[in-house]
């Protein structure tokens, strides 16, 4: 008769290259380890385990967020959007060819070949005990972003259906590795009732114990690596999964893992040797304000207006976290004060729309916004500097009655004609100066960074002296 068997199911989601949580983490995972058959262990990761926002990740080309998945130990990861869009296919050739970690993920394939690339399987048939676990991987499908870097990014309930058509004979249980955020893993679950499990990440949702949805439990371990997910998969005697068990657990109070925190240390002396080589020598300094149109921002806003061939550009000024002294500049300087995974943008909006958001750029409430996420790894909005563009603001009129005359290439601003606007990503996504979302006919430039748009113009003397002509001019109370 077949025994009862419990495996032992460890994940994690969105660590983002929060190394000190990621040691603590795999503190407890050697710790499990030790007391647990490795023939009832099993260990995943859902996606965004790197962010280039760290110097570690971008000193050393991510090999320290491969290095920790295989010091760790873990079964599978799927490959979420802080992976799939930081770098291009040829980089991630680069960072993870030869791994020993498998990459799962079923909606993505390159574009020249249909196929997805050597490193990365759509699922995966683990043998546990006994007992045969499919991990079917899917990730968020950004495809606007990913053709242009070359891939082909599926729909994800059309993926899932197929390969649980071709897994479901031979598995045991189905497990799903989702970077889709919590509202699609509930619609997937009741979509497609064969799913056991779903393990979550993107949306950094945090589920303390399993939300059932139909037949599927849908589980998460929030962000930044300040939970980990235990669970228990408990099978009766007729080899059905009966029970699952456990949750998410803090991490706050768990240890380190002194041989993860060396291999950190390691790399971030390799990534400092790196990143420490002088790009730029400036004769004078260029300031950051944050309420204000300040030299440095407007320097970043004229670069991207240069880049993106725009009639006009927009820049929030907290996209950068300081200014710049004079003197020399280092990479790791800039990666420092700008370290937002953000690209370069041309939309097409209306005059109208480019009014609102110069008049909500003078507002507190949006200059002091705090923002998470969508590639924002600054501390609040601040204000839009401007290029192409001249703004008169009289600062003691009411809240959007403040802009007094804006001036296009010589023409005053026509609220009902288009114009080619140079900005930023994320807002397209809707986030902060909303309006700018509405914009048309967007082109996205990858895979360049702002920060090497940035790097480029800190060599252009003359755009920088062009950075310090004002472009609003200011009456009423400062």
């Amino acid at each position: 008769m077949t025994k009862k068997i419990t495996l032992t199911l460890l994940h994690t989601n969105d660590l983002h290259s929060h190394l000190e949580e990621t040691s603590k983490i795999a503190g407890y995972i050697g710790e499990v380890r030790r007391r647990t058959d490795p023939e009832t262990l099993i260990v995943v990761d859902c996606g965004d385990f790197l962010d280039r926002a760290r110097m570690e990740t971008e000193g050393t080309m991510a090999a320290v967020n491969r290095e920790l998945l295989e010091r760790i130990g873990y079964d599978a990861a799927l490959p979420g959007n802080n992976e799939g869009l930081s770098y291009t296919p040829e980089e991630l050739d680069r960072i993870f060819s030869g791994t020993s970690v498998p990459f799962v993920c079923a909606n993505m394939t390159l574009i020249p070949t249909g196929h997805p690339p050597a490193w990365m399987v759509p699922s995966l048939m683990l043998e546990r005990a006994g007992l045969r676990v499919a991990l079917i991987g899917l990730t968020v499908p950004f495809r606007e972003y990913y053709e242009l870097l070359g891939w082909e990014a599926g729909d994800p309930i059309d993926a899932l259906k197929a390969e649980i058509a071709r897994l479901k004979p031979e598995a045991d249980v189905i497990v799903v590795l989702s970077h889709l955020g919590l509202r699609t893993d509930k619609e997937l679950a009741a979509a497609v009732p064969d799913i056991d499990l779903i393990l979550g990440g993107h949306t950094h949702h945090l589920l303390e114990v399993p939300l059932i949805v139909g037949n599927t439990a849908i589980c998460a371990a929030g962000k930044f690596g300040a939970y980990v997910g235990h669970l228990e998969l408990e099978f009766g005697e007729d080899r059905k999964l009966a029970r699952i068990s456990g949750g998410s657990r803090p991490t706050e109070e768990m240890a380190a893992s002194e041989e993860i925190d060396r291999l950190v240390a390691a790399h971030r002396e390799r990534a400092g040797s790196r990143m420490g080589r002088t790009i730029a020598h400036l004769r004078e300094p260029l300031e950051l304000r944050i309420d204000r149109e300040s030299t440095l921002p407007t320097l970043l806003s004229a670069a991207i207006r240069t880049m993106t061939g725009a009639e006009l550009a927009l820049v929030n000024a907290g996209q950068l976290l300081e200014g710049l002294p004079a003197g020399p500049v280092t990479e790791e300087r800039i990666h420092a004060i700008c370290p937002s995974p953000i690209n370069p943008c041309l939309i097409r909006l209306p005059g109208s729309l480019i009014l609102k958001s110069l008049e909500e750029s003078l507002l507190p409430e949006f200059q002091e916004l705090e923002i998470r996420g969508f590639g924002f790894r600054g501390r609040v909005l601040g204000t839009l500097c401007v290029d192409g563009l001249e703004v008169e603001a009289d600062l003691s009129r009411p809240p959007y009655e403040r802009i007094q005359e804006a001036v296009i290439g010589g023409t005053r601003l026509d609220v009902h004609r288009e114009y080619a606007v140079g900005t930023l990503d994320m807002f397209t996504f809707g986030v902060g100066y909303t309006a700018l979302k509405e914009g048309r006919d967007i082109r996205y430039f990858l895979p360049e960074f702002i920060r090497d748009v940035l790097i480029r113009s800190l060599n252009d003397v003359r755009l920088i002296e062009r950075s310090k002509e004002p472009r609003w001019r200011y009456s009423g109370p400062l």
